[in-house]
């Protein structure tokens, strides 16, 4: 059921876990839906957080090229135009350094009016590319600008291009970096071109809880950031976690985000020492996401036949409310209960959950696709067909059409599905970079329509422009179709 709260959206958390262990079990999973949703009691008395957004540039000498930095000035002005006043804005320019060329004097951000969206787009207009790259120092730059300006209520988001790897940074200065500003701000990255990898983008989205893509075609830039700044625009909660109150026979294993993207968290969660574990979960729109909980317990140690409760489950966010502490946690939801039951039988004859069952294949799936992309990028043409096999047929049985047309785009015609010759290595990337994104599993999840009687067409998702139903409220994205909201 949903929860009344300040933060202008109606929370909800759903547990679903196969109750029964087989004899000799010591894993324990459950998928766990999280839903926030306008409109109810939520929005009584909310307050609308102030946007603080960063636009980092990467001005490096690999942008001369093919017209890649003019598009990327272009987009980043389209983006600014596109900010509304009174949001707080900063321009990070990198190379192998990082400088804040926007607001001048770099040290705090600036409040956004006219005067400042043409200052701005003065200031993009005069980089020259220059230098290498190195994207931990230019993240550390955004960090340290959000943390002179904005407060824990503020919506903190920075977009980020590149278009080569990032090498003038070491893997542990990048890892350093992110781990500095994980849960400081959101991050959304894009490659451009054929020269970055797909490994580091994912890397810094899933640290940052952002959306990594890819820009093959460069003049798709400035839409795509234009969508972007929209669909920032568009969070209510800046900062939430999932609290996770496991009883005392189970610990726990792992956490991962499983759409609509694929994200490793348990590295980031954080055991208070009372009994209670907080996994950070990023910012919030009115959107739907899904997660897996895993516990471990040893073989043996639950009663037979009756139900422990394994775990509590509760998603929290701080407090935006006058008279709040500043990052004081409330509760978003009420605990639901992870609930299992050790029986005196064997696993082969236990049911196994469908959505666990698709969670798993949705994973091999991903990870199909990563093996397609880095054999493409050594040069492995005979693995590379075969991991493309692989993951077209993969994609055809979980009816997965967005990763399946993208698949499709790079293989030739034919009885037996091979590479295309002439795909570039930006398309190939794409491959990879895209292998984490989900979408919503499709499983009757979604609630009744969000649109206007008597429709019977479907529409069109405003945040990433997918066809839905008409008898659906989600689209695959995650993102709450609402009424008059024009998709």
């Amino acid at each position: 059921m949903p929860d009344t709260s300040p933060t202008g959206l109606d929370f909800t958390v759903e547990v679903d876990a196969e109750q029964d262990l087989a004899l000799g079990a010591t894993r324990a999973d459950a998928l766990v839906t999280v839903r926030a949703t306008t409109g109810g009691a939520g929005e009584a008395g909310a307050r609308v957080p102030r946007g603080a957004e960063i636009l980092v540039m990467d001005r490096s000498l690999s942008m001369v090229g093919f017209g890649k930095l003019d598009e990327a000035k272009r987009a980043a002005c389209a983006a600014i135009d596109t900010l509304r006043d009174g949001t707080l804005l900063g321009i990070v320019a990198g190379d192998h350094r990082a400088t804040v060329i926007y607001p001048p004097h770099g040290d705090t951000l600036a409040v956004v009016d006219e005067a400042v969206r043409e200052n701005a787009k003065s200031c993009v207009a005069a980089q020259l590319a220059q230098g290498g790259t190195a994207i931990g120092t230019w993240l550390t730059a955004a960090r340290s600008l959000f943390e002179r300006s904005a407060g824990r209520g503020d919506v903190c988001h920075a977009v980020l291009y590149t278009d080569g790897k990032n090498e003038h940074e070491t893997s542990e200065q990048l890892d350093a970096a992110l781990a500095s500003c994980g849960d400081r701000f959101t991050c959304d990255v894009r490659g451009l071109g054929d020269g970055w990898n797909y490994d580091e983008l994912l890397r810094i989205t899933q640290a940052l809880h952002g959306e990594a893509d890819a820009v093959v075609d460069i003049s798709d830039l400035t839409e795509d950031f234009v969508r972007l700044m929209r669909r920032a625009q568009e969070i209510v909660l800046p900062r939430s976690t999932l609290g996770l109150r496991i009883t005392e026979l189970f610990r726990l294993e792992s956490v991962r985000q499983t759409w609509p993207a694929e994200v490793d968290l348990t590295a980031q969660a954080v055991d208070d020492g009372g009994g209670l574990v907080q996994v950070p979960l990023g910012a919030w729109s009115p959107e739907s996401k899904g997660y897996q909980v895993t516990l471990r317990f040893e073989a043996g140690t639950l009663p037979v036949d009756d139900p422990v409760r394994a775990c509590g489950i509760t998603v929290h966010g701080e407090s935006q409310g006058e008279g709040k502490g500043e990052g004081e946690q409330t509760h978003l939801t009420p605990e639901a209960s992870l609930i299992v039951r050790q029986r005196s039988v064997p696993a082969f004859k236990l049911s196994v959950s469908a959505g666990m069952t698709r969670v798993e294949s949705t994973r091999e799936l991903g990870m199909a696709m990563r093996a397609l992309a880095d054999a493409h990028d050594q040069g492995d043409s005979a693995r590379a067909d075969t991991e493309l096999r692989l993951a077209l047929r993969m994609a055809e049985h979980l009816g997965d059409t967005r990763r399946l047309e993208l698949l499709r785009s790079v293989a030739e015609p034919g009885p037996v599905p091979v590479v295309r010759r002439g795909v570039t290595r930006g398309q190939m990337q794409r491959i990879g970079v895209v292998s984490s994104r989900t979408g919503r599993p499709q499983t009757g999840e979604v609630t009744p329509s969000a649109l206007p009687d008597g429709a019977t067409d479907s529409a069109r998702c405003p945040r990433c422009d997918a066809s839905v139903q008409p008898d659906e409220r989600f689209c695959e994205c995650g993102y709450e179709v609402r009424l008059g909201s024009g998709a």
